[in-house]
C-alpha cells in the first residue's frame, strides 16, 4: 500500500503524483457507495501494484466548486474591469475563504485598462480591504505571488475573464494553459479551463480551476457567515444575537450609515444572509 496526492481527474482516471511519479489509479466502488467524492488535493492510500485508490486520508478542508481539497491559501483573481470590478462575488469568495480556514489574496487584474478618475474612486474601495487585514495584490506583482506560493497550496480562482489563465501562463510560461479574449456581447469571459489541475510551482502546489459559476452558501450558520464579516466585531450592539437586518438601533447599520463600514460590504451580507434564508 501506498500513499500519494490526487493532481487531477479526468472521468473515472485519477492521477496521483507519488514521491514526483505521476500514477494513474480507479476508485474502488466502496467510494461511490458511501457517496464519498474524490477531489483533487485529496491525499489518498492505494495499491501501488493494482493502482486502486483504497481510502482517502482525513482532509483539511474542502470546497465543492471548484472541486478541491486541502487547500491552505486563495488568489482571488478580481478584475477591475471589463469586467467591472464586482464586490459581490468578492465577498462572497472571501466569505468562503473565511468559513474554510483559506488564507485569502486579492489579486487585481486590468489596471491598465482604468481612467485615472475610475482608478481614483476604486482606490478607496481597495484600501478598505487592506485595512481589513487583506492581502491585495496586482496581477503584474508576480515576484511577490511566487514568494506566496512556497510552502502552501494555493487556488487561483475569481471572476470570470478575470486573467486566471494568463496569471498562471505568468507564473510559469511552460504550462501553457489556454486563454480567450472576453466575449464583449456577454460582458463577460469564457471559460478556458477545463479539468481542475494541481501542479508544483515555486516550491509550493497550485491549483488552476475552471471557476465556479454559483457559491452556495447555504449549509453555513448565520453566525459563521456574520463572523466572515470581520469588521462587525468592531462594533457591539445592543443585542448579543443581532443579525444586522431588521433590527432596531443596530450598531453595524449605524456605522455603514456613517461610512464607517462599507455600503457594499453590508449590502453583499444581507443578500448572502437573505440567499441562504430563501433556501
Amino acid at each position: 500500500m501506498a500513499t500519494g496526492q490526487i493532481v487531477k481527474i479526468i472521468s473515472n482516471d485519477y492521477f496521483v503524483n507519488k514521491d514526483g511519479s505521476l500514477i494513474v489509479c480507479k476508485a474502488r466502488g466502496k467510494f461511490k457507495n458511501d457517496s464519498v467524492s474524490l477531489q483533487v488535493g485529496d491525499y489518498v492510500e492505494f495499491d501501488l501494484e493494482k493502482h486502486y485508490i483504497t481510502s482517502v486520508l482525513a482532509r483539511k478542508n474542502h470546497l465543492s466548486r471548484p472541486n478541491v481539497a486541502n487547500v491552505d491559501q486563495a488568489f482571488l483573481l478580481t478584475s477591475l474591469k471589463s469586467p467591472d470590478f464586482d464586490t459581490n462575488l468578492l465577498d462572497k469568495l472571501l466569505c468562503v475563504c473565511h468559513l474554510n480556514a483559506i488564507e485569502p489574496v486579492i489579486c487585481l487584474s486590468k489596471k491598465d485598462l482604468l481612467t485615472s478618475s475610475e482608478w481614483k474612486s476604486l482606490k478607496k474601495i481597495i484600501q478598505y480591504y487592506k485595512k481589513l487585514g487583506y492581502k491585495v495584490l496586482f496581477n503584474k506583482n508576480l515576484s511577490k505571488l511566487k514568494k506566496l506560493l512556497k510552502n502552501k497550496t494555493t487556488v487561483v480562482t475569481g471572476q470570470t475573464g478575470s486573467g486566471k489563465s494568463s496569471l498562471m501562463n505568468s507564473l510559469d510560461p511552460s504550462l501553457n494553459f489556454d486563454t480567450n479574449e472576453i466575449s464583449k456581447a456577454l460582458g463577460r469571459g469564457k471559460h478556458t479551463t477545463r479539468y481542475v489541475t494541481l501542479v508544483s510551482m515555486y516550491g509550493g502546489k497550485i491549483v488552476d480551476t475552471p471557476g465556479f459559476s454559483n457559491i452556495d452558501l447555504s449549509s453555513y450558520s448565520v453566525d459563521a457567515i456574520k463572523e466572515s464579516f470581520k469588521e462587525f466585531k468592531y462594533y457591539q450592539c445592543p443585542y448579543k444575537d443581532c443579525r444586522h437586518l431588521n433590527e432596531d438601533n443596530c450598531t453595524v447599520k449605524k456605522q455603514v450609515a456613517a461610512g464607517k463600514i462599507l455600503a457594499t460590504r453590508y449590502e453583499n451580507y444581507c443578500k448572502i444572509i437573505k440567499g441562504r434564508d430563501s433556501r
